[in-house]
C-alpha cells in the first residue's frame, strides 16, 4: 500500500485546532476589552491630584501611553480578525494548507500560530 502525501487535516484535527483558535480568541478578545477599557478611563490611576509642576510631564507619558496602548489594541483586534479568518477556513477544510506550496503547514507551527497561512518553508522564501 502506497503511502500518500495528506493534503487536508481530518476533521479531529480540525476539531482540536478549533478549540485551541476559540480558546485564544476568548483570551484576544478580553485583552482587547481592557486595553480598550484603560483608553477610556485614562485617570484611573488617581494622579489629577498631583502639584502643576509635574503636569507637563505627566501629560507627555499619558500621551506616550495612550499612544502605545492604541498600537497594542489595533495589533490585537488585527490577531482576532486573523483568528476568525482561521475559524472560517476550518469550516471549509482548508485550514492548514500552505497558500503557497499547497502542503500541510506543519503542526507544531499552526499550534505556536494557529492563524498561520504559510508554512515555515514558504516563509523563509518570503524572507
Amino acid at each position: 500500500m502506497e503511502k500518500t502525501e495528506k493534503t487536508r487535516y481530518s476533521d479531529s484535527e480540525l476539531q482540536e485546532f478549533k478549540e485551541l483558535i476559540q480558546e485564544k480568541l476568548r483570551s484576544s478578545r478580553e485583552e482587547l476589552q481592557a486595553l480598550t477599557a484603560s483608553l477610556s478611563n485614562p485617570n484611573s490611576n488617581g494622579t489629577e491630584d498631583t502639584s502643576g509642576a509635574y503636569k507637563t510631564l505627566e501629560d507627555g507619558s499619558a500621551t506616550l501611553e495612550k499612544e502605545q496602548t492604541n498600537q497594542l489594541a489595533a495589533r490585537q483586534k488585527k490577531f482576532i480578525d486573523n483568528l476568525e479568518a482561521a475559524l472560517v477556513r476550518i469550516e471549509n477544510k482548508t485550514y492548514g494548507i500552505c497558500r503557497e506550496t499547497g502542503k500541510l503547514i506543519q503542526k507544531e507551527r499552526l499550534r505556536a500560530v494557529p492563524h498561520a497561512t504559510l508554512s515555515m518553508e514558504a516563509k523563509l522564501k518570503q524572507g
